[in-house]
């Protein structure tokens, strides 16, 4: 089975929302961050391995502490998985913290901050985009 089959982008799929499920409703570990969300799962087309990126919303001790209750709780979630998802091999996971949504944020932040200091400096120099002819225009 080749990496980005059809069939595999299914199982990357199943076990995505079955792990989501797991961690949401089954786990009790108190070091898991009930804001803790399954970003993505690549499945290895041998069906032996998987990384899961899980995103964390919370500090960085609490992205730690949810990590650490993931891992002692593997050998639970691979039984749970095995249990609802039928496959020939139950891949071994490897749980990755994602902070991609994080930075997707913090450069929304930075964007916005640049365009609230453009506006002021328009406004400090009278700029307000009509007084002179538009580019490409001749007078």
């Amino acid at each position: 089975m080749r990496k980005n089959s059809i069939k595999n982008i299914r199982i990357n799929e199943e076990v995505l929302r079955q792990l989501s499920v797991i961690i949401r409703s089954e786990i009790k570990d108190p070091r898991i961050n009930p804001m803790t969300s399954v970003v993505s799962v690549e499945v290895a087309p041998d069906l032996k391995t998987c990384k899961a990126y899980v995103s964390v919303l919370g500090d960085v001790q609490s992205q730690k502490d949810t990590l650490q209750g993931l891992r002692s709780a593997e050998g639970f979630i691979r039984r749970s998985l095995a249990k609802s998802v039928n496959l020939r091999n139950t891949p071994e996971i490897t749980f990755i913290i994602d902070q991609s949504i994080e930075y997707g944020v913090r450069m929304s932040h930075m964007i916005d901050q640049v365009n609230q200091e453009t506006a002021g400096r328009k406004k400090e120099h009278g700029d307000d985009g009509d007084g002179g002819p538009e580019r490409g225009q001749h007078e």
